[in-house]
């Protein structure tokens, strides 16, 4: 699939009360086994990445980097692959803008960029916020073939402003031309109810954490487009990883072992 039928094909899936599975990936394994139990479209996770190089999440990996990282997924599956993208790695409007053209360069059909500082959790204010949004996808638009950008307000999640200022946030989002817009961890249901009704476009919500308990049925009702994992899917490896470990240096019990997949059925996903 070309650059321009990945970002038409990543479009027509974002439906308003009909979400679909943005599959968060950390490695061209990850990637591919996803893919074959149906993901319509990978993102990548920029924590997971991140620990995959032995680094803590938040602003510790490159663009250079990110984008190498999204082109082996791009190579390795045929779906639509999105960039989980930080803050666009810059401060500046005019750096979100040079992110949008080298991810779209690089084969993908879409990226969201935050509205957080980092490697800091501080939010830029929002007029500015507003504004690195705008030249984002005033980039966007000019590209030869279609690109969603999402807006996301992470100040909820980082508890540096509540949701009446993320609403307001995506308003502005909207306004300036982003895609889709993303509040992770909204608080409640209801709460991301709130987020859907509040803008005409399509909205992201994040399976993890309280919101992990709340099944697609659920964010479909509330009005959700899409549902993405974050590093969740990487937490959960990590987590076998950690209790198996545990129980092989503390106690000498190596059970947690055979559990794993049979080897033909990871082989068979990855050559699908």
């Amino acid at each position: 699939m070309n650059d321009q039928n990945r970002g038409a094909a990543f479009r027509v899936l974002h439906q308003k009360g009909n979400p679909f599975i943005l599959a968060n990936a950390w490695d061209i394994g990850s990637a591919k086994m996803l893919a074959g139990f149906g993901a319509q479209a990978i993102g990548t996770s920029s924590a997971a990445h991140a620990f995959t190089l032995g680094r803590p999440d938040m602003g510790h990996v490159s663009r250079e980097e990110a984008l190498a990282h999204a082109q082996d997924l791009v190579a390795a599956v045929t779906i639509p692959v999105s960039g989980d993208f930080e803050n666009g790695f810059g401060d500046d409007p005019d750096t979100c803008a040079e992110t949008v053209r080298l991810s779209y360069q690089a084969g993908l059909a879409g990226i969201s960029i935050e509205d957080t500082a980092l490697p800091a959790a501080t939010p830029y204010d929002r007029p500015f916020a507003i504004e690195r949004i705008k030249a984002a996808a005033a980039a966007a638009r000019a590209l030869p073939g279609d690109f969603i950008l999402v807006a996301r307000a992470d100040g909820v999640m980082n508890g540096q402003y509540d949701l009446e200022e993320a609403l307001a946030r995506i308003a502005g989002y909207e306004a300036s031309g982003a895609d889709c817009v993303y509040v992770p961890f909204p608080g409640t249901l209801a709460d991301q109810a709130l987020v859907c009704a509040a803008t005409k476009l399509p909205v992201n919500a994040l399976a993890a954490g309280p919101m992990s308990q709340a099944g697609r049925a659920d964010l479909a009702q509330a009005g959700v487009a899409r549902i993405s994992l974050g590093s969740a899917l990487a937490r959960v490896t990590h987590r076998v990883i950690h209790d198996a470990a545990q129980a092989m240096f503390e106690t000498g019990d190596f059970s947690m072992l055979g559990t794993g997949m049979p080897g033909s059925e990871v082989d068979a996903l990855l050559q699908s």
